[in-house]
């Protein structure tokens, strides 16, 4: 937390490389019993990972040689070669500049992340779906209809239980499951268990999926949008008038409910009002006009002393917000997601609005620049997915959405941003909230200024990260509710921001740290949370993953990805049972040290070497095509 840079030195802490119980500031204060160096430390994780790696080696290569490196990775410019073998003397001036460009940056010669064995020999989709019958690609199929020549060159499978048939009694990839030997007959047919598979017709347990329908209109540019249109036609005829703000989703409280009585009627070509005012509903009632509810009919987002998951991108996947739900966080929402992506119908986008059947409380982000495309999007939302909020994220900096006017850019963008709100508060049917920093610049905040303008276009709840600022922001956003967001790693941190008088928390980095944070926080204690159960935690995560993205080749390395992109800030966090002073800080540094047992010890390695081995231990042996592990040592702190 921001405040609790202002407290006391640290009492004892660890002094990195120098295992000295020596005072260093940012460094988290473990016991000094703990303590050690980093080749210590890496010594003892490869003195007790040495008979394993043998073991390895024996099966792999009886010679004992490496295993060879991805083509990709054997590309290198050593001993004053160009890429091409040619020496430097003998290459012309212009290839030797071209080859110094070539070399420059962080490994340029880095497999591609999406490898592309994942379509060799790929088995047709209809074999697997077990409709041999037809194929769905027809004469055109590029796909291997030979279910014995597959099964030659498939890979062994990765364990003895299918989590897909365990928990679904069928496992719908068949021959191609990396754990096919628990469903599949000698003679490659795939087993159903008819009692579990019986309950497959119930409401699934994954809803907001992209129809195809819908995706090839939305390519088309087939889709019209009545409602968002009609907005926007009303923002070019000037400002908006005082009457047409819908104020039923301000905050809980606020004394505006005085436009019950008008409403908007939808543009059709017998219409003879113009459609820019509101006028009385008059002739026969439609069913837009029964179904859709009136602004001052919103549901109230009512989350008050909620926890609060923040969207978190790439982390923030649905697999680990089940996690989370588990240890308590009552609100969810997906990562942010880019509202012209989901205009044109991209899946990889789509994927991000996926919502759990345990996520109660339920919201999806969205980016954008433009109140067309944010109105629009908005519209397309409220038809086709089950949300019980939108946000808006205002407070990206990244220059890829800043450059572009959208993220925090918007809060220099007052025009834009007001009809952005205005916008989508007019097509959605459920509230809006918003995001935003404390400004664009350092040291020049803007968020009190930009706060009661928000209340009175009807924003439903704010969420802004800085604790000292915080206090001034909750009087000029009452009696719209305020969260707040920022460094909260332990409940005595929960404590103190709830007392700068916001309406509850929002939590990011500290549930990637420790996701029973939550649990922390609801007990009021300290969880000393051992190694075997956190290695528990990240098996519920992969049979959480191989559910979602699947348990062929493809589906079990992505899930791979996304468990080493959250064992990066995994290692981050110190066990209670080590710490001399309670609680750890989130911007506090582990020291190197020798965990209780082997296993916490490997927990807290930062090298993604190292987080690719608990990797193995839940799903078995990296291929050699895998391609992340560059990604991670960039990102072992973020």
């Amino acid at each position: 937390m921001a405040e609790g840079t202002a407290e006391a030195p640290l009492e004892n802490g660890g002094g990195g490389d120098s295992g000295a119980g020596a005072l260093e500031r940012g460094v988290a204060p473990i016991k000094r019993q703990y303590l050690t160096t980093k080749e210590q430390f890496h010594q003892f994780l490869e003195a007790k990972g040495q008979e394993k790696t043998c073991r390895e080696t024996e099966v792999g290569d009886p010679a004992g040689n490496e295993l060879a490196e991805p083509e990709a990775k054997r590309i290198r410019l050593e001993d004053g070669q160009t890429a091409d073998g040619q020496t430097e003397e003998a290459a012309e001036p212009g290839e030797q500049l071209q080859t110094q460009k070539r070399a420059r940056g962080q490994n340029k010669g880095r497999p591609h992340v999406k490898p592309t064995n994942y379509d060799k020999n790929r088995l047709c989709p209809s074999l697997i779906q077990e409709s041999a019958a037809k194929c769905f690609f027809g004469d055109r199929c590029r796909f291997l209809h030979d279910v014995g020549r597959y099964l030659e060159t498939k890979p062994a499978d990765l364990g003895p239980r299918c989590v897909l048939f365990e928990t679904f009694g069928r496992c719908p990839y068949g021959v191609t499951c990396r754990f096919a030997g628990a469903h599949l007959r000698p003679e490659g047919q795939n087993l159903v268990q008819e009692e579990l598979a019986a309950r497959g017709t119930q409401p699934p347990s994954i809803r907001n999926g992209l129809d195809k329908a819908l995706q090839q209109q939305l390519r088309k540019r087939e889709v019209r949008f009545e409602r968002a249109e009609q907005a926007l036609r009303r923002f070019s005829q000037g400002p908006t008038p005082a009457a047409a703000v819908p104020e039923g989703t301000a905050a809980e409280g606020a004394p505006r409910q005085e436009n019950c009585g008008a409403q908007q009627v939808p543009a059709g070509p017998g219409t003879s009002t113009p459609p820019s005012s509101p006028v009385r509903t008059c002739g026969p009632l439609t069913d837009e006009d029964v179904v859709r509810l009136r602004p001052c009919e919103k549901k109230r987002l009512d989350i008050r002393g909620k926890l609060y998951l923040a969207p978190l991108t790439t982390c923030g996947n649905l697999p680990f917000r089940r996690i989370c739900k588990r240890f308590g966080a009552d609100v969810t929402c997906g990562e942010m997601a880019v509202c012209t992506n989901l205009l044109q119908g991209q899946m990889s986008e789509w994927a991000l609005l996926k919502r759990h059947q345990c996520e109660d409380i339920f919201g999806v982000q969205l980016e954008g620049a433009f109140p067309d495309t944010m109105t629009k999007c908005a519209e397309l939302l409220s038809r086709t997915v089950e949300v019980d909020f939108v946000d808006i994220n205002v407070g990206c900096p990244i220059d890829l959405v800043y450059k572009k006017g959208g993220g925090c850019a918007l809060m220099n963008r007052s025009t834009k941003f007001q009809q952005i709100v205005r916008g989508m508060n007019q097509v959605l049917d459920v509230p809006l909230t918003v995001k935003i920093r404390t400004g664009v610049q350092e040291r020049v905040n803007l968020a009190h200024r930009l706060l009661p303008e928000l209340r009175d276009w009807g924003v439903a709840l704010v969420t802004l990260a800085d604790w000292q600022y915080i206090e001034e922001c909750v009087q000029a956003a009452s009696p719209m509710p305020l969260f707040g967001n920022g460094d909260i790693l332990s409940f005595e941190d929960a404590n103190r921001a709830m007392q700068t008088g916001v309406t509850g928390i929002m939590i990011a980095r500290g549930a990637l740290l420790k996701p029973w944070l939550f649990t922390e926080i609801k007990e009021q204690r300290h969880w000393d949370i051992s190694s075997s159960e956190r290695l528990d935690i990240l098996r519920d995560f992969t049979n959480y993953g191989l559910e979602h993205w699947g348990s062929d080749t493809q589906g079990v390395e992505k899930t791979r990805r996304f468990l080493l992109e959250w064992l990066s800030f995994l290692c981050r966090y110190v066990p209670v049972g080590l710490l001399e002073r309670l609680p750890q800080r989130i911007n506090e540094r582990p020291p190197y040290y020798l965990g209780r047992d082997y296993l916490e010890t490997l927990m807290a390695s930062q090298k993604a070497a190292d987080w690719i081995r608990i990797s193995e231990m839940l799903l078995g042996p990296v291929p050699p095509s895998f391609a992340f592990l560059p990604k991670h040592k960039a990102n072992a702190y973020k």
